[in-house]
């Protein structure tokens, strides 16, 4: 075992140990714990609310060589791709391609609202990890109810003033399997760490 290792194996232990008492599953858990892991916050306990079907839809979507979409390239790059390249996945990020700019400009919207929009042939299957910006969280949803788009799993966990409280609210009545935080709180560590997760369930337990 590396110092690394031995240091993150700590770490969950001292997570574990803090917890308290909870509500989560084993593979849930797993999830929480990488999370605080990776913000040192605690509240994530309270804050974090699962689908019942989110991890086994988002395990086995992964194992099927599914893609991860993500609102930044901060959420990208926070995901392992060595995890990913063991189910043959990938991310997929366009929020600063040429054609998406000029698409928000165009329709006159965000660019992370017209970058859902470009990836929403990609959509059905895919794992959508939202984890800095409300209005791509609304545009997936949108794209749900109004075009009739179908994600394997949402992580929709964005972090903000502005709408973050409010989608996140809406992602648990949209009627497909979610992962969100409450409130303000998220972001992209968060994002990158439930994804993560994910991935080494999938790869472990395969």
């Amino acid at each position: 075992m590396t110092p690394g290792q031995t240091i993150e194996n700590q770490s969950f232990q001292i997570i574990r140990s803090e917890m308290g008492t909870h509500h989560f599953n084993a593979l849930a858990e797993t999830i929480v714990v990488r999370v605080i892991h990776a913000t040192a916050d605690f509240e994530f306990v309270q804050l974090l609310r699962f689908h019942p079907d989110a991890v086994t839809a988002g395990v086995a979507a992964l194992r099927a060589g599914c893609s991860v979409i993500t609102d930044v390239h901060m959420v990208e790059a926070g995901i392992s791709q060595h995890l990913l390249d063991q189910v043959g996945g990938q991310t997929q990020c366009v929020i600063d391609d040429e054609a998406v700019r000029l698409r928000a400009e165009q329709e006159g919207t965000t660019r992370a609202v017209a970058a859902m929009r470009q990836l929403a042939p990609q959509m059905d299957g895919s794992i959508v990890a939202i984890g800095n910006a409300p209005t791509a969280l609304l545009e997936v949803m949108r794209l749900v109810h109004a075009e009739g788009h179908h994600p394997a799993l949402i992580v929709g966990v964005p972090v903000g003033f502005v709408s973050a409280v409010e989608s996140k609210d809406a992602l648990i009545t949209l009627g497909l399997p979610y992962i969100t935080a409450q409130g303000r709180k998220g972001g992209s560590p968060v994002a990158a760490a439930i994804v993560n997760a994910l991935l080494r369930a999938a790869v472990t337990n395969a």
